[in-house]
């Protein structure tokens, strides 16, 4: 929480509407030495439905696993989430403690314990103190509802400011509102999403065709962010339906509004996964990276990741240094269809290699202007047919050591 912000934060927030059916409040549990709120207590109406999509990580928290058989369900009346402990790779007390939250908070409420969602975040290794998670909980029951950003705030860690977007969308005659709060900085690399990530939405919206929309979402988005190549333990991303906007549920793709409706959640989902890649620990610029020519897109989306994730592309460009030849290897690398003398590389608009080989007589100079920007393009084509992908990630600084070195301190 001592860093400074990062320099590619948005330079101001935007206005989030109220979502009807969504009541947020929080608390400071103290699983940190933290002055602040660690512990957000989300209430939501009676019939919000639910979506999300889980890490793939085969050490996963006890929260995801809690959540992946909720979802089943399909049903949702609360989120709590804690901050400063990921309660992770800690056996049988971490599944009590999940158990103990969603109880005291089902209780609170008057719901089944399979209507909360757990979600937690920070060290791993460390059972989070039920006793804690408890009196948290008592305390943000008891408190006055907050704002979005208050919420946002109280789920970060390394994050160096607070995340949200918003999006509307017109279904079935009604404008319904969407809004996404995430936390994520480090320890980004998506096998699904690599985050916490939370959307609300006052749309009328059956489970089953939530969790398509999402699902959809998630793999243009999420799943194509990447800050240092390593999967969190205990990533989330879920999305809650109110309904408080009456228009008729949204069960198939066929209903009024549907497509807008997607749209409108894919559009939200990329704004939040930029705001994790904008946040990256120690990043100072915000890199794109568009593979072309594949041979098919799931290869291109490999190829393209094996750039992102490149130690040393991402120090290149951190030392606004054009080599081009760190993004061959890591494409060379990457185990999927390519040749080398049909391989084309530009950076931002200019094409620095072709067909193999450096472009005669280019000129270096509106490179090294381009890589001296926050915002970098790099542009690769293999040349083997229509496969494409784009994904996103930061440069790799000293910063990114000095938060990592210091992360349990």
């Amino acid at each position: 929480m001592s860093s400074p912000k990062s320099p590619l934060a948005p330079t101001a927030l935007p206005n989030l509407p109220e979502i009807a059916g969504v009541i947020r409040r929080v608390a400071r549990a103290g699983y940190k030495a933290w002055e602040r709120s660690d512990l957000t207590f989300v209430e939501l109406a009676p019939g919000t439905t639910v979506a999300g999509v889980l890490t793939q990580s085969k050490c996963p928290s006890p929260e995801v696993e809690w959540c992946r058989k909720a979802l089943v369900l399909g049903q949702a009346r609360a989120l709590v989430v804690n901050a400063g402990n990921s309660n992770a790779f800690t056996g049988d007390r971490g599944r009590t403690a999940v158990e103990a939250i969603a109880a005291r908070t089902a209780q609170h409420l008057g719901c089944a314990p399979s209507d909360v969602y757990v979600a937690s975040t920070g060290v791993i290794g460390v059972p989070l103190p039920v006793d804690k998670a408890e009196a948290g909980l008592d305390a943000a029951f008891a408190s006055a509802p907050v704002g979005w950003v208050d919420a946002a705030e109280t789920i970060m860690t390394t994050d160096t400011f607070a995340k949200v977007a918003t999006q509307r969308a017109v279904v079935g005659g009604r404008t319904v509102e969407l809004v996404g709060v995430i936390k994520g900085s480090g320890m980004i690399a998506p096998d699904m999403a690599t985050m916490l990530g939370f959307i609300f939405t006052n749309a009328a919206v059956d489970p089953a065709f939530l969790q398509r929309a999402l699902a959809a979402a998630n793999t243009k988005t999420f799943s194509c962010i990447t800050v240092d190549s390593d999967t969190s333990t205990s990533d989330t991303v879920l999305a809650f339906a109110t309904g408080a906007a009456g228009n008729p549920p949204l069960a198939g793709d066929e209903d009024e509004g549907a497509d807008a409706f997607v749209s409108a959640l894919s559009a939200l989902c990329m704004e939040l996964a930029l705001l994790v890649v904008r946040d990256g620990e120690g990043a100072t610029k915000l890199i794109e990276v568009t593979v072309e020519g594949a041979e098919s897109d799931r290869s291109a989306h490999r190829i393209a990741m094996s750039i992102a994730n490149s130690p040393l592309v991402k120090t290149a460009i951190a030392g606004e240094d054009a080599n081009w030849g760190r993004v061959v290897m890591a494409v060379g690398k990457a185990g999927e269809p390519a040749e080398r003398d049909k391989l084309s590389i530009r950076f931002g608009a200019t094409q620095v290699a072709e067909h193999g080989l450096a472009v005669t007589g280019y000129d270096e100079a509106p490179v090294t202007a381009h890589l001296k920007g926050s915002e970098i393009a790099i542009g690769v084509d293999l040349g083997l047919g229509e496969g494409r992908a784009t994904v996103w990630t930061c440069d790799l600084t000293h910063g990114y050591i000095s938060i990592n070195a210091d992360y349990r301190s």
